[in-house]
């Protein structure tokens, strides 16, 4: 096995990148062995009713066990995108109405929260801003887990709260509004591969004053390569020159260099614009912009976009919200808008 060579950990990245990715693969490895061997258990049971080994009951809990290893598993694999195995930063606005929105953007927080805590996630508060009597004006949490982005994106949106205000004088039934958002937790740095197939060099005389200063030998260096957009499959030619030193190998060195800045700053402008998109895409906190309603009185939670709904309100506000992750995963998994 390559973690086992010696020389492995000399790069600490790339073995770090390859132990994610060993983690991934034992992950995928150990759910499908759940169901094989769920399935298995599932035939022998078969049999074993008609032996009268087993009841009809615990055949259909053997089957209704593997059925929900099955479609979990299926669930999973609706998690294709590269950032859905990133964690997630999930930042919570409170919307117009003063106390009893900043106190359902707080009942917010504390679903994530329980949420996160459920699933095993480290969980970090940022920018915490109190209500000015109650609740909460905004928060930022990053929300370190497996696929905790890929789970949460759906998130991301108006949530519509419907009670009696305990903080109405004359108990009126009243409607507050709080925001969703949220992005991929990317690393500090973000790796650029530059693959050798992509560039080639020219040499050429720097120029000079004359005399000693000209350069007689060809230190000067010209960088190209091609490009390819990740966005429009185009690809164009990136153009570095370099006659910094009178030295070719310190020269090359420092073409890379640029070169790699130029793509890292692409790839930064890039995610820029993606962020920028959907917060466009982002509608007012107001009527007729929410992704789901929190009906308390009526006892009924509801996603607008997938019509899935519940009427365990205790339990949705506890955390307990995988119902409405998988139907929206189910739907909309693999499509490129995150509109609300």
């Amino acid at each position: 096995m390559r973690t086992r060579d010696p020389g492995f950990w000399e790069d600490s990245k790339r073995a770090e990148a390859q132990m994610k990715s060993v983690k991934e693969l034992k992950k995928w490895l150990e759910l499908y062995r759940e169901v094989h061997d769920a399935a298995e258990e599932l035939k022998l049971a078969y049999e074993y009713v008609k032996e009268d080994v087993i009841s009809e009951e615990e055949l259909d809990a053997a089957y209704a066990h593997t059925l929900e290893l099955l479609e979990n598993l299926e669930f999973r694999n609706m998690l294709r995108e590269e950032a859905d195995q990133m964690g997630c930063v999930l930042k919570i606005n409170s919307g117009a109405g003063g106390t009893e929105s900043q106190d359902w953007a707080a009942m917010l927080m504390r679903m994530y929260m329980r949420w996160a805590e459920a699933n095993g996630c480290k969980l970090t508060v940022n920018n915490l801003q109190e209500g000015d009597a109650a609740g909460i004006k905004t928060v930022t949490m990053q929300i370190e887990g497996d696929c905790a982005y890929g789970y949460l994106k759906g998130e991301n949106g108006v949530h519509r709260l419907v009670r009696v205000s305990p903080y109405n004088a004359q108990g009126k039934r009243m409607t507050s509004f709080a925001s969703v958002f949220a992005t991929p937790l990317v690393d500090d740095s973000i790796e650029i591969e530059i693959n050798p197939a992509d560039y080639t060099w020219d040499t050429f005389r720097s120029g000079g004053a004359g005399g000693q200063n000209v350069n007689k030998v060809e230190t000067g260096v010209r960088l190209r390569y091609n490009y390819k957009d990740p966005d429009t499959g185009e690809t164009r030619e990136i153009l570095i020159e370099n006659t910094e030193t009178r030295s070719q190998t310190d020269n090359r060195e420092n073409a890379m260099r640029l070169l790699r800045s130029m793509l890292y700053d692409m790839a930064l402008q890039r995610r820029l614009a993606e962020k920028s998109r959907i917060e466009a895409g982002k509608k007012k906190i107001e009527w007729g912009s929410q992704i789901r309603s929190y009906v308390f009185d009526d006892r009924r939670v509801k996603d607008h976009r997938t019509n899935f709904q519940t009427s365990d309100v205790n339990g949705v506000m506890d955390g307990k919200i995988d119902g409405f992750i998988k139907a929206y995963l189910m739907e909309f998994a693999g499509t490129e808008t995150f509109e609300n």
